[in-house]
């Protein structure tokens, strides 16, 4: 079977318990609250896929290039594109979530702002850079401090780099270790609607209807956050990289409405690729920039998980002092370097951040009843962000595309 096939069948099963858990928690009270631990077991599915895929997915990542030499000019350009164009994405979720404020209306209940670690919940800059690495790697997994984890899998991933051929059975060891957890990610997702059925249900019976606007509110918060993202920072991306919009895009609107419609931009990979080739990128640009901005470059993931975990923090009623949100944007510029643009894998970078904020996990059970709309969202914008990306790198590389595409 194939995985868009898999993908439309768990997104049909997920939408059909949504709707079974607002019956049970409408009409059927004691049913709703009797299926509640059936939630709980899906987050705990969630959060034992952390640790493991987030080291194994950066370190293959950071190696994907295959020598040092494939860090050099043409990598250190796309870092730093990358970094420009996921920390305006950051600014700018934070900034809608903050201004619209989605969150305000529900209540998890599993947690308030008094019983959230004041390390966690207020975190400042300051101890942020104090928290960076860890004393002891398996503390921070026992405790799933992503960040440390993310650090430590960097300098990891670095150093096996530099070890060369010496260290090529470790590196085919992640990379098999990324294969298994994702996997391992699919067989956690058959779970999904139980748990998305699940959490409806209970929210339905302890809250009532009133439930649902909220999270209406944040769908079209992430769908017009996205659309200022495009128009304020990828189109004039690509006007300084002289590149002709229209034909751009009307270039990549198969691979983007393929993108949208299977919620995996890889799956549209093969086709991106080519259609960049096409209008004029060299192969040695192509090639290298756009699979790693796969990993390093899911610039419409990060904007939606900026939005989702103040999201999750404003149902919970933990108000998220600045410091504590240039914190978590730190940390989100560094998760989300580490998991592949693969259906739903930003559940596992939200899960991540929402443990390492101490806020409660029962938010996301929540968010995946009307993940499936912000997916597709998302999904195409890290598509177009990673097509952009690899063109202004090629622009600043002095590569000159076809007379079709180059104004």
């Amino acid at each position: 079977m194939s995985s868009s096939k898999k993908s439309s069948q768990l997104t049909f099963w997920i939408f059909a318990s949504l709707i079974i858990g607002l019956i049970l928690g409408v009409w059927f009270p004691d049913i709703a609250h009797a299926v509640k631990p059936f939630r709980t077991v899906f987050m705990n599915g969630v959060k034992c896929i952390i640790a493991p895929l987030i080291f194994s997915s950066i370190v293959c990542g950071i190696n994907s290039s295959g020598s040092a030499k494939g860090l050099g000019r043409l990598g250190l350009r796309s870092i730093i594109w990358f970094e420009i164009a996921t920390t305006v994405a950051l600014v700018i979720g934070l900034l809608f979530v903050n201004f619209v404020r989605p969150g305000d209306g529900l209540s998890l209940g599993a947690i308030d702002a008094s019983s959230v670690p004041a390390t966690k919940a207020n975190m400042t800059v300051a101890g942020f850079i104090e928290h960076l690495l860890p004393t002891n790697l398996a503390e921070a997994v026992v405790k799933g401090d992503v960040l440390q984890i993310v650090l430590f899998s960097i300098i990891f991933g670095l150093a096996l780099l530099w070890a060369g051929e010496k260290g090529r059975p470790v590196y085919n060891f992640c990379e098999g270790l990324t294969h298994v957890m994702f996997k391992f990610t699919e067989l956690i997702m058959y779970l999904a609607p139980i748990g998305v059925g699940a959490a409806m249900a209970g929210a339905v019976a302890e809250h009532g209807l009133g439930v649902l606007l909220p999270m209406g509110k944040m769908v079209a918060t992430l769908y017009l956050a996205l659309a200022v993202f495009v128009v304020a920072v990828l189109l004039p991306a690509l006007k300084w990289a002289r590149i002709k919009i229209i034909p751009f895009l009307k270039e990549l609107r198969p691979v983007l409405t393929l993108a949208f419609a299977t919620t995996s931009s890889e799956s549209a990979y093969p086709d991106a690729l080519k259609s960049l080739e096409k209008m004029g990128v060299s192969n040695r640009v192509a090639s290298f920039v756009l699979p790693m901005g796969y990993s390093f470059n899911l610039d419409g993931s990060t904007l939606y998980l900026a939005v989702a975990s103040v999201f999750v923090a404003q149902a919970a009623g933990v108000e998220l002092s600045v410091g504590t949100q240039i914190a978590m944007m730190l940390s989100l510029m560094l998760t989300t370097k580490g998991v592949a643009a693969v259906p739903r894998a930003s559940l596992v970078v939200l899960s991540a951040t929402l443990v390492a904020f101490g806020l409660p996990l029962e938010g996301i059970v929540l968010i995946m009843g009307v993940d499936e709309f912000m997916d597709m969202a998302r999904t195409s914008v890290n598509l177009l962000g990673n097509c952009v990306a690899t063109t202004v790198v090629s622009h600043w590389e002095g590569e000159k595309l076809s007379p079709d595409y180059q104004s």
